[in-house]
This record gives C-alpha cells, structure tokens and sequence, in this order.
C-alpha cells in the first residue's frame, strides 16, 4: 500500500486499521436490529479456512478506476460464508445480495478522476500477500468521518 500510494497520492487512501473483507452489507440499523442480528450471526456455522491475498484490480474497471483493491482468495469456504450470513440476514428483512460475491481488501478511492496512475501495479505476475487462517467473522459498526469510516467491532463470532 505505501508503494501504491506515492503513485497516487490524491487518493484517500485505507487506514490499516480499517482494513477488512466485508461478508455482507447492511446499512443503517436500529440498536434492537443489531441484537438481532448478533442473534442471527451467533446461529452461524463454519469451519476454519485458509485466506490468501494476492493480486490487485480496480472498480468498476482500471480506465475507470475508482476503487483500488487487493484480492482475496477464500476458495469456495468465503463465498459459502458470505452466503450464509446473507441467509441468516435475509430471514431479518436485510435484502439478498444480488451481485455476485468479489471478496477484496479496498485500499484506496477516489471521487474525482480515475486512479489511471495506479494501471502499472495491475501487470503480471499478481503481487501475494500472504496467507491466514480465518477463524472468526465480527458484526461492525462503519462510522463515515473525514479521512475514511472508522470502524468498530462489536461482536465476534467464532468459526468452528
């Protein structure tokens, strides 16, 4: 990221703390929807999988590029994750997802013109970034604020 970064500057740019892979969006809520929804999560039920980050893209594409990413590969236990998550939250009244499911990590976005500086770091071979065991998702809080959302756990769920 902090290559990426003096290639472009203007961007705004992820804090590493709010660096996350979103399972599902949800929108505004009631503090009585969140305990429902800690509810729901808590009937979640998946095993560990392993995680890898590698390559990097650009939404909506790299001539338009508004939002710089980093891949991430989950296999089929991500993407079956997200969809049971989406379940759970569906039986709430949240709307089912009705794109398909690109897990990434964002790192930067812009509202003003394309990120076209950052075309480079798209060429071959993808850069990787490591591997984890994902053990657990969380229920987050996403704040707006200038500079980037600050984002705040409040609820852990355990993958067993």
């Amino acid at each position: 990221m902090e290559r990426a970064r003096l290639l472009a500057p203007a961007a705004r740019w992820a804090r590493v703390e709010g660096l996350h892979v979103t399972l599902k969006f949800v929108g505004e809520a009631s503090e009585a929807r969140v305990d429902e929804m800690k509810a729901a999560l808590a009937s979640v039920k998946a095993s560990p999988f392993a995680v890898h980050f590698t390559g990097v893209g650009c939404f909506p594409n790299p001539k338009a590029a508004r939002v710089f990413w980093a891949g991430v590969d989950g296999s089929d236990h991500l993407p079956h994750l997200a969809s049971i998550i989406d379940a759970v939250l569906e039986k709430l009244g949240s709307p089912r997802e009705t794109k398909p499911y690109h897990p990434h990590l964002t790192l930067a976005r812009t509202s003003a013109r394309p990120l076209r500086e950052l075309q480079p770091l798209l060429a071959d071979p993808p850069p990787q970034f490591g591997t984890m065991t994902a053990r657990e998702f969380f229920l987050y809080q996403s704040q707006p604020q200038k500079g980037g959302s600050k984002y705040t756990k409040l609820e852990r769920f355990a993958l067993d």
